[in-house]
């Protein structure tokens, strides 16, 4: 279910020269992945320097409260705490999590961030990859200790709490997500519109790029052995997240076991959709969509998307090769931009 990797490339149409003369190019590191910033007509006044400064530090800040890898972090804090009662944390993972458990509702919970003890049983998670599956015993029991249900939100207060010690949570799956929005926010602070904001592979994109056209995406194709496009597509005003099983596995005794991870049985996807591809708004939406659908399948996910009008597309595997399905909201997106 976490730990996503970046499953389309950006702006594969643009050459490096064509690259190097955005106005403003930001790129590093942050949250055990990394980030990259592109934007245009840039306001006469602004102070690229402080902008950078001021994106850094908001990152820097997230990656001190929503991180697994950080063993200080706000999150790290209340996973390592067994205390039952209202802990105090900052706002902001108060947003990310009311968001996850509304996701969790809605998925009746394929999507679920409490999986973070059955991710790390897994070996996909802060410890090193085991390359060993679970057995059914160790399974059972680490069930006993997820479940969204078991954790409790007070938007008021900024404070939350678990009844069950061992309640261990995973933002792997939707905290870039957020943070891209986050980045977002501070561009359109600065009074610029037309920009790239690309974290880990979650990706948000408004106006247009360097040629004055929507920012250009290439779709990878689900290959393991190598790095393929599959199709490039126009995008403006929108964010976008995929979630894919193909690239963060691990093989034991012949069987391929996915980092997907479904809250629900603890067990790794067994299915045949290989990536599915969200279009919405929020970018945080959008990357913890992806991976419930991930989870859920091409036909329980796909009607799901559908009934709920989410922008989605579906590449699956079939005998004869790769099929796409896209919902009618992923295929009216283009229409209008025609």
């Amino acid at each position: 279910m976490v730990g996503l990797f970046v499953f389309f490339l950006i702006s594969c149409t643009e050459s490096q020269n064509q690259s190097k003369r955005y106005p403003f190019l930001y790129s590093d590191g942050i949250m055990g992945t990394s980030f990259s910033i592109k934007a245009m007509k840039l306001p006469v006044a602004l102070n690229q320097n402080r902008l950078k400064k001021q994106i850094k530090q908001r990152l820097d800040a997230l990656n001190g409260q929503l991180s697994t890898y950080e063993p200080q972090s706000d999150l790290s804090l209340f996973n390592k705490s067994t205390q039952t009662n209202w802990q105090s944390v900052p706002k902001s993972l108060i947003t990310v999590l009311k968001q996850a458990q509304q996701i969790s509702e809605l998925t009746k919970g394929a999507f679920d961030v409490t999986v973070g003890t059955l991710v790390n049983l897994w070996g996909f998670g802060v410890d090193p990859m085991s390359f060993t599956a679970p057995d059914k015993q160790q399974l059972k029991r680490i069930l006993l200790t997820t479940g969204y249900q078991h954790l409790s939100i007070n938007p008021e207060t900024d404070q939350i709490k678990k009844d069950i010690p061992a309640l261990y949570l995973d933002l792997s799956a939707i905290a870039k997500g957020y943070a891209v929005d986050e980045v977002a926010l501070l561009l359109d602070a600065a009074d610029i519109h037309d920009y790239m904001v690309e974290i880990g592979g979650e990706v948000r994109l408004k106006g247009q790029n360097i040629k004055g056209e929507g920012w250009k995406i290439a779709l990878e194709k689900p290959i393991i052995e190598k790095r393929v496009i599959g199709k490039v597509i126009s995008l403006t005003d929108i964010s976008m997240a995929t979630s894919g099983d193909y690239r963060n596995y691990f093989e034991a005794d012949g069987v391929r076991y996915s980092h997907s991870i479904d809250p629900r049985t603890g067990q790794s996807i067994v299915h045949q959709l290989a990536s599915v591809t969200i279009l919405h708004s929020s970018t945080m939406i959008a990357d913890a969509l992806a991976t419930a659908m991930m989870v859920l399948g091409d036909d329980k996910g796909y009607q799901l998307a559908q009934k709920h009008q989410i922008a989605a597309l579906f590449i699956i595997k079939t005998a004869d090769g790769f099929k796409e399905k896209s919902t009618d909201a992923f295929a009216h997106f283009f229409k209008e931009k025609l």
